[in-house]
């Protein structure tokens, strides 16, 4: 953003917001979900799971795939395989 001539105070500002309003909404989820059928809410995270897959892919790869073409796709198996794996240490 800084590239694009944004002030520093606009930048922390806009991402404090950002956090602000994704807190918020992590707590009216809890909120809302306490004591709801384990189904309704494995189907919610598997939305929000692939929302967020897709926001990542759409953003990131791109630029992944310039820097590491033959690369890129193991790369992002072994992460996406390294964060099931630290999912079910716990």
């Amino acid at each position: 953003m800084k590239a694009e001539g944004r002030k520093l105070p606009f930048v922390f500002m806009l991402w404090a917001g950002i956090a602000l309003i994704a807190g918020i909404a992590a707590w009216f989820g809890y909120v809302a979900f306490d004591g709801a059928n384990p189904g309704l809410v494995a189907a919610v995270q598997a939305t929000a799971a692939g929302a967020i897959l897709t926001m990542v892919v759409d953003t990131m790869v791109p630029e992944a795939f310039e820097g590491t073409h033959d690369y890129a796709g193991i790369i992002a198996v072994s992460g996406f395989l390294a964060a099931f794996a630290l999912s079910k240490m716990a």
